[in-house]
């Protein structure tokens, strides 16, 4: 049985909605931003199922059951970036871009439907970056922040210098690419966007809730960006010799060994791809022969 309900907390106009557990997963946090003529929720989560605030439209960060699991208690205009629009409209499709062999595919299927509720939105509506959703007095703009998907994005609200970041989340886990459209080049080009912009509040979707200032922000985002580089050198280490990209995936960049599931597989042979173009690129590994890579 999950949890639902949340614990609001200020900042300024803008309602952090802290899902169960911090908003670890399948928990997420959401956003209530008010101005004087309309309200907007972001990403409504499993927190919203039963206890949903009113608001005139809803903003989605990205096509992940976490953040739509309470998108059911909206009847009101939904809008997502152009690059995870399809996932928005139909399960089908969102469960697609997971890249589970077929029985796999099954189950998630089933889990989105039973467990989170996911019945796809085929009205919903793409956006762009740069758009801007006057509240009355208090503006939204989309801030894309492409690589964990193709479409995941940020929101600015002023005036009150509120930044969510999404699944930039900062977690000790770190960045996440392991979609059938994610991608690492783009995701470390989000995390520098994301340096650049000065802002009092940056809000994450999961368990590190609201990081005030920008100094403090860069800090742990920074630390958060070296999971990279972690991944990267253990990735080279392991190819002291000629291994196979089946080797690498069960040795593991990104999941602890004891973690088990459907879904383990098919993230570390992606990842480990990503990480294998870009060091080949760079020189730093060759194919010694087909399909078996070293270490140069």
């Amino acid at each position: 049985m999950r949890t639902t309900g949340y614990t609001a907390t200020e900042y300024g106009e803008v309602s952090v909605l802290v899902g169960a557990e911090l908003g670890a997963y399948p928990y997420s946090n959401s956003l209530l931003v008010r101005g004087a003529t309309e309200s907007l929720v972001v990403d409504p989560s499993l927190s919203l199922v039963e206890a949903a605030p009113p608001a005139d439209v809803v903003l989605v960060s990205h096509a992940h059951e976490d953040h739509i699991a309470g998108l059911g208690s909206y009847e009101v205009p939904v809008h997502i970036h152009e690059g995870d629009l399809d996932a928005l409209r139909s399960r089908e499709v969102l469960v697609a871009g997971y890249g589970f062999p077929p029985d796999a595919a099954d189950a998630a299927d089933k889990g989105m439907r039973d467990q989170f509720h996911v019945r796809g939105r085929p009205e919903a509506m793409g956006l762009e970056d740069g758009a801007v959703f006057d509240l009355g007095g208090r503006t939204v703009t989309v801030v894309h922040l492409p690589g964990h998907t193709a479409g995941h994005s940020g929101f600015l609200i002023e005036p009150d210098g509120f930044l969510f970041v999404a699944d930039i989340d900062l977690t000790s886990f770190g960045p996440y690419y392991g979609d059938v459209g994610s991608s690492l080049v783009d995701f470390e080009a989000s995390m520098r966007r994301c340096r650049e912009i000065d802002a009092r509040w940056y809000g994450t979707s999961h368990q590190k809730g609201v990081i005030e200032g920008a100094t403090e922000f860069r800090r742990r985002l920074d630390a958060f960006a070296r999971v990279v580089e972690k991944r990267e050198a253990a990735l080279l280490s392991f190819l002291n010799e000629p291994r196979t990209v089946e080797e690498i995936a069960e040795h593991r960049l990104v999941y602890r060994p004891h973690v088990e599931g459907p879904h383990v597989r098919p993230v570390e042979r992606r990842t480990a791809v990503q990480h294998l173009d870009r060091l080949m690129s760079g020189g730093l590994v060759a194919e010694a022969e087909e399909g078996r890579f070293r270490a140069t």
